[in-house]
């Protein structure tokens, strides 16, 4: 079943017409990006919500989004960067990280709905289903850069890395864990969890936000859970990263989200229950 896997040698570039080059992973991105929009304006239909906002939003979500994932990953590799840097303008070698996505996401998110008086725990909820479904498909891209890959291992599903992609302790090592794969099925797991709230939510909602408790708890669940498979993916990764009280940097980071939320979500059950 795996055996393609095991065996395939990726490259980096999709095709090539003249000077023009498109990579595999600028293309998949942009295909996860076009999916995930095109998810959160058909439940954002089923919710009756105005489509120029989902439109609008989405613009800034995407621009900034991407900026917040290309700067978040420069400072957290700033080490590389303060000596290559023409190579923080290269994205399509690698390099976002979700966490400077969603920083920059919940920033604009914030903005938009204060000036359109619009519910931004609302707005959150229907914006988390689009991450998953975004890095399902965008992981795939570190696949064909031959990058953030685990620890070697014999498993019939382990991927081929070439020798001048290997960490030199494993030099000799030719396959290695496809933790892009682990965190692509990941979020498959995870926009089914989503979407599950969003179509129990969509029975008892009849178009006004007031029949709806809760609101911002798919937001909560979605940072949770995605947090869960990050800090546990981190064990095999082998990428750069800073390390802090002996974890890898997206671990602390990842416990601090799964800790806020846990604090959001006790207060809203106690502020529920003291509202009359």
């Amino acid at each position: 079943m795996f055996a393609w896997l095991h065996n395939f040698q990726p490259q980096p570039i999709l095709f090539q017409l003249g000077w023009l080059k498109i990579h595999w992973y600028g293309f998949l991105i942009a295909c996860g990006a076009v999916l995930a929009f095109s998810l959160v304006l058909f439940l954002a239909k089923k919710y009756q919500l105005n489509k120029d906002h989902i439109f609008n939003l989405g613009f800034y979500v995407i621009i900034f989004g991407l900026i917040g994932d290309r700067l978040y990953y420069v400072f957290y590799a700033w080490k590389y960067y303060s000596h290559n840097l023409l190579d923080i303008f290269k994205i399509w070698q690698g390099g976002l990280a979700i966490h400077g996505a969603m920083i920059a996401g919940v920033l604009v998110i914030l903005i938009y709905a204060k000036k359109n008086k619009l519910n931004p725990w609302f707005l959150t909820d229907l914006a988390v289903v689009a991450l998953p479904l975004a890095m399902a498909i965008g992981r795939w891209g570190n696949f064909f850069n031959m990058e953030l890959f685990g620890r070697p291992t014999n498993l019939p599903w382990g991927i081929f890395i070439s020798e001048a992609k290997r960490p030199l302790e494993f030099i000799s090592s030719t396959h290695f864990h496809p933790t892009f794969l682990y965190e692509s099925f990941g979020n498959l797991i995870i926009l089914i969890i989503l979407l599950g709230f969003h179509f129990f939510r969509l029975k008892k909602y009849k178009n006004n936000l007031k029949n709806i408790s809760g609101l911002g708890n798919i937001t909560l669940i979605y940072l949770i859970l995605y947090s869960i498979l990050r800090f546990s993916n981190e064990f095999l990764r082998q990428d750069y990263s800073p390390y802090f009280l002996g974890l890898r940097w997206a671990q602390v980071i990842s416990l601090l989200i799964i800790g806020s939320c846990l604090i959001i979500f006790i207060y809203k059950l106690v502020s529920r229950k003291k509202s009359p």
